[in-house]
Parts: structure tokens; sequence; C-alpha cells
């Protein structure tokens, strides 16, 4: 059995998401009836996307990741918690004892729950697994058990449909992809941070009538107020915050003005790459709905996909980018803050994309729900960094050069990583069994009062619930 699953588990490493993403929705189509040629172009398609999203995210993410840097040397931060990166996360998600087994426990658990008729998400994003992994890996290092990781695994597998399913309709309406679901825990995991900040912010006079939102600016600014150009607006900023002190003149006018074309040019393709994305889930989509309604009347069926479709919309990324700068003042001046952030710094649209749909796309609420959500996980960090350590040391990851901990954003300054481990450290296997109540209460909660949960989420008052069948 465990030279199986190492094997499983060495296919999706060697393959990647961009391959093996496209094979497992072609066997998903054609399992559901779709004609195998249309399922064949479908999946290639998806691939081709995904394959384009990735390199302008590749670009962004260089370009932020540059900027970053460049902000955190200027302030001359130095901390004893170093951020690695969500590549050095992942593998030491998939390298620990809960990483062989989170591939099979991911379906088990989606199929389960389809059975069940308690969610409509299925999750094709088998990559992305590994965040059930990693937050399994912290529990086994924070007890020694490994079925301690794998229930926990097997829990955080269950609460990505949660949110999938919680977020769906907000998220179709307002990215314009319909058919899909988000069960990313790294991305979903601001819903009820979003929710609270938001409520407050209704009831600050004043502020709650600030909407500033690509949208508005597009309208008063006109041509300048598009999306390229708002790209390179922030770009400019940002490389002259990053690069005044980087040479003459002319080395600095050259950073500056290339990562202001940069950004123009991520706000003009992303969108563009998450069309061909829509273009091959279409045929998807259909198959499924088509494959549901013979077999059980009207409930829906999701395809459950990776948060890079929500990057590409304007409002995500003007708001990460100013998030940036935010983060790095944050590390400064928090109280007993000991991470420096580094490599993920770059990641932050993932961080603050599901809040979008939720705030209608007003930039200026994204960047306080964000900055709330960065506050509250460098704390989260701070307090994780030590079993973090402990992970990466039993999975065999080597630790960066004078680091004594590290860290990243994704998934180490999650709240629910924080829960899970409180959860476990106070109560033990009890901890598990009121986790497992608590995400059992939410789902029964969410399937009586599905209209009442996705307004909350974001969806528009004025429509129908999403059949849940």
């Amino acid at each position: 059995m465990d030279t199986f699953l190492s094997g499983l588990k060495a296919a999706v490493d060697t393959l990647g998401a961009t391959v093996l993403l496209p094979i497992v929705i072609f066997v998903i189509a054609a399992v559901l009836g779709a004609k195998i040629g249309k399922a064949f172009r479908a999946a290639v398609t998806i691939g081709v996307a995904f394959i384009g999203i990735n390199l302008v995210l590749g670009l962004m993410l260089g370009s932020i990741g540059d900027v970053a840097q460049a902000i955190v040397t200027n302030t001359g931060i130095e901390r004893d918690i170093v951020d690695v990166g969500w590549p050095s996360a992942a593998a030491i998600a998939f390298g620990s004892s809960v990483g062989l087994w989170v591939i099979p426990i991911g379906i088990a658990v989606n199929i389960a729950l389809l059975l069940t008729r308690m969610t409509r998400t299925l999750n094709v994003d088998v990559w992305n697994f590994w965040h059930f992994a990693f937050i399994g890996s912290l529990a086994v290092a924070a007890t020694g058990s490994l079925a301690y990781g794998l229930v926990v695994a097997a829990l955080m597998a269950a609460l990505s449909l949660l949110f999938a399913d919680w977020s769906a309709r907000a998220v179709q309406k307002f990215y314009g992809i319909p058919g899909v679901s988000v069960p990313h825990l790294a991305s979903a995991q601001i819903l009820p941070i979003a929710i609270v900040v938001n409520w407050i912010i209704e009831r600050i006079p004043g502020i709650n009538k600030i909407n500033i939102s690509t949208e508005t600016i597009e309208r008063r600014f006109g041509v300048f107020g598009e999306p390229v150009i708002l790209g390179l607006v922030i770009g400019l900023v940002l490389g002259v915050i990053a690069y005044y002190n980087a040479g003459d003149f002319g080395v600095v006018l050259s950073k500056v003005l290339q990562t202001g074309m940069t950004l123009a040019a991520v706000m003009l393709l992303l969108p563009r790459m998450v069309k061909i994305l829509m273009e091959g889930l279409l045929p998807v989509s259909e198959a499924a709905q088509e494959f549901v309604r013979k077999r059980t009347g009207d409930r829906e069926l999701l395809v459950g996909l990776d948060s890079a479709i929500l990057i590409g919309h304007p409002a995500a990324i003007s708001a990460s980018l100013i998030l940036v700068p935010i983060a790095i003042i944050l590390s400064v001046v928090l109280p007993g803050n000991r991470v420096i952030l580094f490599a993920d710094l770059a990641v932050i649209p993932f961080i603050v994309a599901m809040a979008a749909p939720l705030l209608r796309g007003n930039v200026f609420r994204m960047v306080i729900v964000g900055t709330v959500t960065l506050a509250a996980g460098f704390y989260v960090a701070n307090a994780l960094a030590p079993l973090f350590t402990s992970a990466a040391v039993d999975s065999g990851f080597e630790m960066p050069e004078n680091a004594v901990q590290i860290t990243s954003v994704v998934d180490g300054f999650l709240w629910i990583s924080y829960v899970v481990i409180a959860a476990i450290r106070n109560l033990g296997a009890a901890g598990l069994g009121v986790l497992a109540a608590i995400i059992a209460a939410c789902f029964w909660l969410y399937r009586r009062n599905t209209l009442a949960w996705e307004r909350a989420a974001g969806a528009e008052d004025d429509e129908t619930t999403a059949q849940q069948g």
C-alpha cells in the first residue's frame, strides 16, 4: 500500500498541476458522459489556460517579489523567523508522513460528501491537496501521532468543500465564471474575517460611503482609469518605493518603468487567460449538470478549481499590490513580531481574491480586510513557527542559512491552522471531535440557510438560491 501511495505522490509531484489537471478533467468529463473528442479538447484547453495563467502569474510574482525584497532591504528589517514561501510549504507537506496519504483521503472525503449530498463541489484540484497535508503535518509535529494528522487532513478536505459551496454563487457572479467553485483553504479562509470587518465598516459613518472600485475609477478617469493603465500607475509607484536608491538615475528609471510595464501587462493578460479557461470549462460543466440531472433531477454539480482563476480581476490585483508595502510595514510595527516576509509577499493576491465578491470589488475595503487578515496572520505565524520548523525538519527540508525558524504566508498565516492546533493541544482527541462537530454543524446550517449564507458571502440579494438537491 505504501508503495502504491508513494508512486501516486511521486506522479503528482512529477506531472505538476498543469499536466495533472487536464488528465483529471479529461477522465471526469468522459465519465460524466461528454463525447471523447469534446472532453479531450476541453481538457487541453483548460491545461493551456492554466499554463497561460501560471506564466502571467510568474511574471507578476517575480516582479512583486523583486519589489518586496527591495523594500525589505531598504527598511533593514532583521527577524529570526524567515518566510520560505509556499513552494517550500508544499514540498514539506508532500514530503511529510501525511503527504503520502493525502490524495486518497481528499478524494474519499469528496466522494463521501457528494454521495451524502452534503456538498455540490467535485474538487479536481488534486495538486492543492497539499494544504490539507500541511495542516495535518503540523498536527503530527504537535502530537507525534500520524493518526491525528490524517484525521486533520480529512477535516480540512471537508472544510475546503464547505467554503467552496458557500462562496460558489458569489464567485461565479462576480468573476463571471459559471459552474465552478474554489475549494482553496488559503483563499477561502478570508471569508469569515471579511464578513466581520465589512459589518464593522458598514457601521462607521463616512467610512461606509467610500467606494473605490476599478469600475468607479474607470468611469471617472476614462482611459486613465482602465485596468491596464491602473496596473502601470501602481507598478510605477511601487517601483519608486522599491528602487529609489538602486543606483544612478538611469538604473532607477529602468527598474521603475519595467515594474510599471510588467504590472500593466498582468492587468491585461490575466483576464484573457481566464477567458480561455472558461472556454474549456463550459463543456465539462454542461456534461456535469446533464449527468446529475439525469440521475438526481435538479441538483447542481460544481467543478472545484484553484483560486488562480480569481487573480485576474483588476480589483484583486490592485488591492494586492497596495497590500505589499502595507505587509512590510506591519512586519516592522507589530509588537512582538519575529517574522520577516520574503518569498510569499508575492502571493498576497491569493489571500485577498475571495473577499472581492463580498466587498463588491471595493478596493478600499479589500485593503482594510487584507490588512486585518495579514496582521492576525503575523501572530499566527509567530505561534506556529516552531511546529512549522519541526514539520520541515521531519520531512527532510533544508533550512535556510541563518534561519532559526521558518514560516510562509501560505499556510503559516492561516487562522484555520492555529484553531486546529489549539484544539488538539488543549483537548487532545476530543479536540478533533469538536472540530468535526463544528464542521458538520456548519454543513447542516449552510444547507438549511443557503440563501442567507450566500448573501453573507457576497451573492446578490435579489436572486434565488442555487439548487442544492
